[in-house]
């Protein structure tokens, strides 16, 4: 094995004590570092976010904050941070940081979709697809799945309910990471162990994650001084589709309102903006019946973002067309054009095909987790095919962005959030 790749594959012994204590004021917290015994040997997290950066989990095992009569998640209420052996049915390579990082942002925007079965695939500490069905976990996941089918590849798979035989076969057509379920049904786990490197982590605390809505985290930001932000945790606002805001606005004594969404519209709504509490900004989601059709993340102009989620889902909905006719992916067929015609003709087909569906977004809804500051990234969603959006409003040119939604034909819906739901 060449010393490149050994990086990968070699445990970072960390140099961190096996407790921690943090005082605010008078309130105390304190932690116990989390290991595993696996073969035989004492191991905590593989590596931090790279290979040459040792890194420790810690669990809150006493203590409680209090602030302004809000009480903030406590002992006993450990997800991740409380994963023991028995919820570890394989550690694979064991975890390392990135992917219980990843698995956490999971549980953090599944806590808004108890309501269904629902399934998230995560790269890089962000959604790549994320679906939530009556029809089951099987449905949710394989809609995840082909939502964006080329960023899902080495991506970390988690469901809000018992995983299936359903599931375990989309899991078991592609590779991953890593797969979280608060339960498996009988006969799962011997396909999925076959995957020897596979991490597959049971964590019971899933079916519960209901109670813990409402309850802030303390959410600590480490800046390169050794300072500390400190804050509460994003709380959604938007727990139903009656808790959206009608989208009014006023300029010079004339009064803007936007067309009110559908039953459907609103439901894709609610579904969109919580997945957006885990989505890097700023950030923009495509969604239709209950599944992201583009989601656009990090990028620092909202019109940047919004291009981008629409490159991206002409691209993954031509990789679809690709994989269901030829059995290869988009950027295979395209290497083959280079040097056979009838590839080519196959290409250039195929990226008609993606151009005039507009990448699978016609029909879709919006959400934003920043207010439009122009009509411009509105008017090229609009140009997508989109039936309504959310955001939070507050813009000084909000009449603007509402008189755009009013001007589509057909007519856009549009309501307010009135919150931001940035996260850095």
């Amino acid at each position: 094995m060449s010393d490149l790749k050994k990086m990968y594959n070699t445990l970072s012994q960390d140099p961190f004590p096996a407790d921690m204590t943090v005082r605010l004021g008078k309130q105390e917290l304190t932690f116990k570092k989390r290991t595993w015994e696996i073969e035989g040997e004492t191991k905590g997290l593989r590596y931090g976010e790279n290979p040459d950066q040792p890194a420790a989990l810690y669990e809150l095992v006493s203590g409680g904050l209090e602030f302004d009569g809000v009480k903030f998640r406590g002992e006993g209420q450990g997800l991740v941070s409380a994963l023991t052996e028995e919820h570890m049915l394989q550690a694979g390579k064991h975890p390392g940081k990135t992917n219980l990082t990843d698995v956490d942002n999971a549980l953090n925007i599944l806590q808004y979709l108890t309501a269904k079965p629902a399934a998230i695939i995560l790269k890089h500490n962000n959604p790549c697809g994320a679906s939530w069905s009556e029809k089951g976990v099987g449905t949710a996941l394989r809609n995840a799945f082909q939502s964006d089918r080329i960023a899902a590849f080495g991506g970390a798979i988690i469901v809000n309910r018992p995983l299936t035989m359903e599931a375990v076969e989309i899991i078991d057509g592609a590779y991953f990471e890593v797969v979280a379920a608060p339960a498996f049904e009988e006969g799962t786990l011997e396909i999925l162990k076959k995957r020897k490197n596979l991490r597959i982590l049971q964590i019971p605390g899933i079916m519960d994650l209901d109670k813990l809505v409402g309850q802030p985290f303390l959410d600590i930001k480490s800046l390169m001084d050794g300072g500390m932000v400190l804050q509460f945790s994003f709380r959604n606002r938007i727990l139903s589709a009656e808790d959206f805001i009608p989208a009014v606005a006023e300029k010079d004594g004339s009064s803007y309102t936007a067309r009110t969404p559908t039953k459907g519209e609103a439901d894709d709504l609610l579904f969109a903006w919580a997945v957006e509490s885990g989505v890097t900004s700023n950030s923009v989601i495509f969604a239709r019946d209950g599944v992201t059709t583009a989601i656009g993340t990090g990028e620092q102009d909202r019109v940047g973002c919004v291009e981008l989620a629409v490159n991206k889902a002409r691209t993954k909905y031509a990789d679809l067309l690709a994989f269901e006719k030829f059995k290869m992916s988009i950027f295979e067929l395209k290497l083959k054009a280079m040097k056979d015609e009838q590839a080519a003709a196959d290409l250039a087909e195929i990226e008609k095909k993606a151009a005039e569906a507009k990448g699978g977004l016609i029909g879709s809804v919006l959400v934003s987790d920043g207010f439009f500051p122009f009509r411009d990234g509105v008017d090229l969603c609009m140009a997508q095919g989109i039936t309504a959006i959310a955001q939070p409003g507050g813009s000084i040119r909000d009449h603007e962005v509402i008189q755009a939604v009013n001007e589509s034909t057909p007519q856009v819906a549009m309501v307010f959030t009135g919150q931001r739901s940035f996260k850095h």
